[in-house]
């Protein structure tokens, strides 16, 4: 009797199942149950990495007989499946009999027959048509991308999720882009750097009040190397500053001069 359980996907491909056919492509009746040489198998511990997972299955499997592959991925539409492939239909259903249920890492393994044959089960018993089976694959993944249910439901929960985080997490603000000092606006106040350690608030009084409407010159006790000139007004401020930048004070470096930042 065939299972309630929702029809697995294919284990490479990942592909929603399609109704299993014949060997002559009709149909196969409802009331025979299908079997393959592939188990499909869910509700897997998703906590457990899947390296030590593919290899517990395998050792689980193995004494049913030959395993030629375990297939799992640690993407979230696969999380918690797996695939697992023998030489023959009749030891899978040996193996999903006696297994079905069997609590691996806590949790009761929940086992159908997966509706595909897997690429290493076509490689043992039909090697010949291994290429047309891949591509065949590959053509019902690119013809499914769009239209997949699981990948619909993926999509529309991650859709989901992305709205919420949107509504409750305020957009990112644009970093402020730091306009250069040489382009700042004009400024009655006068930014200098590069100045001689050993200058005195005198020297930039008596080089600055050469120009007039002078209100206040500024040193930085913590940091030598600069000070602030103060105008009475922008403009004044602009006539200093076109004519001493670059001045060298000491002889030998230029003090650069830029409007402060307002």
């Amino acid at each position: 009797m065939a299972t309630s359980q929702a029809a697995p996907v294919d284990p490479h491909s990942m592909q929603d199942a399609t109704p299993t056919l014949e060997e002559n492509g009709t149909p196969q009746p409802e009331g025979e149950e299908f079997i393959s040489e592939t188990l499909y198998i869910q509700n897997l511990n998703e906590k457990v990495k899947i390296d030590v997972l593919k290899a517990s299955l395998r050792g689980l499997f193995k004494s049913y007989g030959e395993v030629l592959d375990v297939v799992a991925h640690s993407n979230l539409r696969m999380r918690g499946q797996a695939f697992v492939s023998f030489p023959s239909p009749e030891i899978a259903q040996k193996a999903m009999k006696e297994v079905r249920g069997f609590p691996l890492y806590s949790k009761p393994m929940q086992i159908t027959f997966a509706r595909t044959r897997s690429d290493a089960v076509v490689k043992r018993l039909d090697a010949t048509n291994l290429e047309q089976h891949t591509s065949k694959r590959a053509e019902q993944k690119r013809r499914t991308r769009y239209s997949n249910p699981l990948k619909q439901k993926f999509k529309a929960k991650r859709m989901a999720a992305e709205m919420d985080g949107a509504a409750a997490v305020p957009a990112a603000r644009r970093p402020n882009v730091q306009m250069p000092d040489e382009y700042l606006p004009p400024n009655k106040i006068l930014f200098l750097q590069n100045l001689p350690e050993s200058v005195t608030k005198d020297q930039l009084m008596a080089l600055f009040s050469q120009y007039p409407n002078l209100h206040e010159v500024r040193l930085i006790p913590t940091k030598k190397d600069i000070a602030f000139v103060e105008y009475m007004d922008e403009g004044s401020a602009g006539v200093a500053k076109d004519a001493l930048h670059n001045y060298k004070l000491d002889g030998e470096n230029k003090i650069k001069i830029t409007f402060a930042r307002k």
